[in-house]
Formats: C-alpha cells, structure tokens, sequence
C-alpha cells in the first residue's frame, strides 16, 4: 500500500512534468464553488507558477452566492472567470479542484478532457482519463491535498493562502467535527502560526444579502417534520448556495437526523442532504433520489443532487417535489403523510 507521502510525492512529479513548456493551465471549480473549491484552486495556481512560472484563470459557472465564500474571494483578491467566457483553445492544461468529471456540478462539457483532477470525493469514472489523477475520499478537505503538494515542493504558503487553506478545511469538516482525517489536522496545525486569525473570524462572519433574510423565512416557514427527517423548499432563489447552509442551519434540531432541502436556481432542481446519522451513506441516498432524472454525489453525512427542468411549470415543480420527497422518506423508511410544521402558527 502506498503511503500518503510517498502518493504526493509522486503526484508533485508528475505535476512538474505536465507543467513543463506549458504556458496556460485552466482551473475549473465547481458550478457554486466553496471555500475547499476557491482554497484549492489558489494553491494549485501557486503551485504552477512556483514549479513552471505557468500562467493560471481560475473559472467557475454559477455564483460564488454564500456570504463567507464571497468575503474568502475579496480577501483573496481573486479575478474569477465566467467559464462561459472563456476559449478553450487558450489553454494548454485543465485542471480540476474539488469536483471530477461528468459529476453535474462543474461547466466542464463532456467534449473537453481534464488533464488534473484533484479531488476528496469518491472516485468517478470518467476521471480516469485525466493524466494526473489524486483522489483521496479519506481526506475531509480538497485543500489538504493540495497543502501537502506544496509541502513536498517546499513552497511556503503565504498569509492569505495559509488562511484560506485552514478556512477551507474548518468549513468542509465543520471545524473538524465531521470526516476529518489526521492529516486535515496536521494541515491546520502547521498552517496556522502563519494565518491571518483576524481575517479567519471575519471571514465566518462575512455580511450577507438581503435576499439571504427572505429565503431564510421561506425555508423555516415550508419547513416539515417526519419522524426524524426535516424537509423544506425554498422556491425560486437567487443564491443556490443557500440550499446547503439551510439543510445545514435545520440539522441543528436536535430531534432531526436527516435533513432535505431543495430550491430552484437557473432552471434546475437543487437538492442539498444531510444527515448526522452514521451507517446509511447520503451520497448514495442522493443517488437514488435523483436517479435516471440528474446528478449526486457527496459523503456519508453530507450530499447534493441536481434535476434539469423540462419547461419550469409549476405543475412540472410540484410533481417533481412530491416525487423527491417521497423518495426520500422511502429511503428511510419514514412515514410521510402529513408532516408537522417546524414553525407552528401562534407558537402552537
């Protein structure tokens, strides 16, 4: 069995050589990309450049919408791409951070190859295409994997970066407190006597748009219990992000162990799991929600999944609600008619 040193040492090899006489490399994150995805992605340009002087865009579709991962960018002073903007043909290398091929949750079409692909999600098929492959599920953070590459190629973060990098791996595990492994804390340990802690506070604490209250208020008000399984809908949003930290936020009843929350955004169904239940896989369980119909992927506690709509008709979105619900409570074998409001009229 390879060890983890001696795996990065070989990816950093091989990264070296694919870096060679390359002039332009592209970094793709994910469609709504989030710390784990902006964190790795500076480091692999850092890495470029250092080893090769290569010239990196960091490009993303959708929106950088939660207001943490929008305070982490201006801190970073990031100039992120609209994928959509960009020639392909610029490019001699694209990489992959924190998502695979084909996963739904990326601009990268099917026509285009990922030369990188660095990830800590199970390993996808179409990945194994790619001419660097580094995928290690065992790892909390897609951030960790990348602070070990600069590690071994003695690159030394500097204060921004080493304070994105330890944001990014508290995010992901919930400050260590979910699928942490020790090398996270080993990254957070040696990173930190060089972070910015004032930035890190105020990051967390990042100001957030109006838009943020309302849909908060819908999702508390559609919110409904089943047993111990929480679900809500917030409708039309304008910041899809807003779907994770909602089934976030509701996971903090302590009677609720799965939480489902769902919205739609640039005509898709998004769907957010999560669960503090330990033996059933919620990126399985997203999987069969969303089957034949889209995408999924996550972890064992956390997931998310995506439906393309046909024409975005309210009876198209109220079959469609029905049919994940259902699925979902299926899965779990809760009961689900009815459902009891989370937040009761008159506090009754």
């Amino acid at each position: 069995m390879v060890k983890p040193a001696e795996k990065t040492r070989a990816r950093v090899e091989k990264l070296t050589a694919l870096l060679e006489g390359k002039k332009h490399l592209l970094i793709v994150m994910q469609d709504n990309p989030d710390p784990d995805a902006i964190a790795s992605a500076v480091a692999l340009r850092e890495l470029a450049h250092k080893l090769s002087k290569v010239i990196c865009s960091i490009a993303h579709s959708g929106t950088v919408g939660r207001a943490e991962n929008r305070a982490l960018v201006r801190y970073l002073g990031l100039n992120l791409r609209f994928f959509e903007d960009i020639d392909l043909k610029q490019f001699d290398l694209i990489g992959l951070v924190d998502t695979q091929p084909r996963t739904g949750n990326n601009p990268l079409p099917e026509g285009a190859a990922a030369d990188i692909v660095i990830d800590h999600h199970p390993y996808r098929r179409a990945t194994s295409k790619a001419k660097l492959i580094d995928i290690r599920s065992g790892y909390g953070a897609t951030a960790t994997i990348l602070y070990e590459y600069l590690r071994e190629a003695k690159i030394t973060p500097d204060i921004t970066l080493a304070t994105a990098i330890i944001y990014a791996i508290r995010s992901d595990t919930q400050d260590l407190g979910l699928e942490a492994s020790k090398a996270d804390i080993e990254a957070i340990r040696e990173l930190y006597p060089l972070a910015n802690k004032r930035m890190l506070s105020q990051i967390q604490r990042g100001q957030v748009q109006r838009e943020y209250f309302q849909i908060l208020a819908a999702g508390l008000h559609n919110a409904r219990i089943y047993g111990n399984c929480l679900i809500t809908g917030l409708g039309d949003i304008v910041i899809p992000d807003m779907i994770g930290e909602m089934a976030d936020l509701m996971l903090r009843d302590d009677e609720v162990k799965w939480v489902m929350c769902y919205g739609y955004y640039d005509q898709k169904l998004l769907i957010s799991l999560r669960t503090s239940e330990t033996g059933k896989r919620a990126d399985k369980i997203v999987h069969q929600i969303v089957a034949r119909r889209g995408t999924g992927g996550g972890h064992d506690t956390i997931a998310g999944g995506r439906i393309d709509l046909k024409k975005g008709t309210k009876t198209e979105k109220e079959k469609l609600e029905k049919a994940i619900r259902e699925k979902f409570l299926n899965i779990l074998g809760v009961e689900g008619n009815g459902g009891e409001h989370l937040i009761k009229k008159n506090g009754k």
